[in-house]
């Protein structure tokens, strides 16, 4: 087992090097390398990564492909700010996107992060529809910057002491189905929604004030939350019914994530905008907000800009992307992979109590941790143990959650039956354990 010791060296001046608020987080693994599905860590260790960056590296760590293109790029050209220069890739991009994003979702506007993707997406729904009301969902995350936090709910402590936020932003529930108070269906979830809608609207702010809705697909940080099968389309019929914008924020579930290139095509609905990044370009910084031409063009020059975005080599990075999840069949290996997945771990679920649900889409998979014998009393604490005893044993997960009570699994598309295989024997070994301690 070959370690690194100058760079472990290096981790212990850490927490006096980088902010807390950017590096204080969990597990802080020395990674010296990264390949496939897999990290290598500086004291020798192999670990099975199904965080993938955070829903980012779809196609794995350092596809060949996606690095070939990547340094080609780098050779001709690092740097343009658009509209100064344009270069190939970042058209080339477009004409990709254009081929795997729904219909009518045709005009771009690059940036560099998912975050930014949201801020640009409210800024041109305000600015088309002039109007000033954004709708957004308790339990959802969009990002860290003012605008993003702004529509942020999934846990107070990202909110605390950065008030006044920008103003004009009203929060409605997720149809959250384990955790509805009208009852544990879809159904029941979905009227609870909608009910709370027409609450706002009648007393909040009225419809033709609210210039667009904001919501996440699958909710991610909020805990891998699929809602009904119909949420979206209500969602659609009634922001028809009022001409508001409807964004769908895709930063975590886009790229092949949910078994379809984007969620928006499981669930049949045709957004106004969208907020695309992460697996875009396979860990080079990229972000893109998305709308149609007739919509985009009335967003004029100067009302919004940028440096960074739509660096070249992220956008050569983002082409090869798409071919890989296209010509390696990626898509199909979600679907499959993630009914495998999805598969053993409800049977963890009626092996172990500890496990309240488990659910999720594609290769967006979770499992909620509740006290047993409670009233779905969540479990922060086993989800922490669950997490930690894991990557003892050589697997990489992430919290997530309002109350940290859920574990979230992001392999990549590439993942084979043999890691998921793999990783379902470290959960069950590791639940062993915690049940055992009860």
């Amino acid at each position: 087992m070959q370690t690194e010791p100058q760079f472990l060296e290096m981790m212990r001046k850490m927490p006096q090097l980088l902010a807390p608020s950017l590096a204080e987080d969990w597990p802080e693994l020395p990674v010296v390398r990264a390949e496939g599905a897999y990290l290598y860590t500086a004291d020798g260790r192999r670990i099975l990564d199904f965080t993938s960056g955070i829903g980012v590296t779809n196609v794995g760590h350092c596809h060949p492909r996606v690095l070939e293109a990547a340094a080609r790029q780098m050779r001709e050209m690092v740097h343009s700010a658009v509209g100064v220069t344009i270069h190939r890739s970042l058209l080339e991009l477009c004409e990709a996107l254009i081929e795997v994003l729904p219909p009518k979702m045709d005009m771009f506007f690059f940036g560099n992060s998912g975050a930014e993707a949201v801020e640009g997406a409210l800024k041109l729904a305000r600015y088309v529809s002039q109007r000033p009301g954004i709708i957004a969902f308790e339990g959802g995350f969009h990002g860290r910057t003012y605008g993003a936090i702004s529509v942020t709910s999934v846990k107070s402590k990202y909110r605390d002491h950065f008030e006044p936020f920008v103003p004009g932003v009203y929060f409605v529930p997720y149809p959250y189905a384990y955790r509805c108070p009208l009852g544990e269906t879809p159904e029941a979830a979905l009227e609870w929604t909608l009910q709370s809608l027409k609450r706002l609207f009648q007393h909040q702010i009225p419809p033709s004030q609210v210039a667009a809705m904001l919501v996440e697909p699958v909710q991610g940080e909020g805990g891998y939350i699929v809602p009904p099968a119909s949420f979206l389309k209500e969602l659609r019929r009634i922001c028809d019914e009022h001409g508001i914008y409807l964004i769908l924020d895709e930063v975590q579930c886009g790229f092949g994530r949910t078994g379809q290139m984007f969620a928006a095509q499981v669930f049949e609905v045709q957004p106004d905008i969208m907020a695309i990044a992460k697996g875009i370009a396979s860990g080079f910084p990229l972000g893109a907000t998305v709308a149609s031409r007739e919509l985009m063009s009335r967003w004029k020059a100067g009302s919004h800009g940028t440096t960074f975005g739509g660096n070249p080599i992220s956008c050569a990075a983002g082409v090869a992307t798409l071919q890989v999840i296209r010509e390696e069949n990626l898509l199909e290996n979600c679907r499959q992979m993630g009914e495998r997945f999805l598969a053993g771990l409800k049977a963890l679920q009626a092996k172990y109590p500890l496990i309240g649900q488990a659910r999720g889409l594609g290769l967006m998979l979770a499992v909620e941790l509740i006290q047993p014998g409670s009233d779905k009393e969540p479990n922060p604490q086993a989800a922490m143990k669950l997490l930690n005893l894991s990557l003892e044993r050589g697997l990489l997960a992430y919290m997530a959650g309002t109350h940290g009570q859920v574990v979230r699994f992001i392999p990549p598309l590439i993942v084979t039956a043999d890691q998921v295989d793999q990783a379902l024997n470290i959960l069950d070994d590791a639940l062993g354990v915690i049940w055992r301690e009860l």
